[in-house]
């Protein structure tokens, strides 16, 4: 199944700290034995509402396909994860 995870990295946050996140969901959907089809940095944006009295936060969406098992185990992850406000997994279509 092909999914889309968008989530949001705390704008603070420095270059190389932001791309070792990134690259950390990349390989944990390789371990779950998933593929990573593309990842797209959408860069700093406002937010709607500020969440944890931040206004701004890094936008990025990563495209991948996996099993379904994969997905509780990686939004798992996510949610433990320093630095990530928001995420959120979908079923591309």
């Amino acid at each position: 199944m092909k999914y889309e995870m968008l989530y949001l990295i705390d704008a603070a946050m420095a270059d190389e700290a932001r791309d070792a996140l990134i690259s950390k969901f990349e390989d944990v959907v390789k371990n779950l034995g998933g593929t990573v089809v593309s990842t797209d940095k959408w860069g700093v944006k406002k937010l709607a509402y500020p969440i944890n009295y931040k206004t701004d936060a890094f936008y990025v969406l990563m495209t991948f396909e996996a099993e379904g098992s994969a997905i509780r185990e990686l939004d798992r992850i996510a949610g433990i994860t320093d630095g990530v406000m928001r995420r959120l997994i979908t079923k591309a279509a």
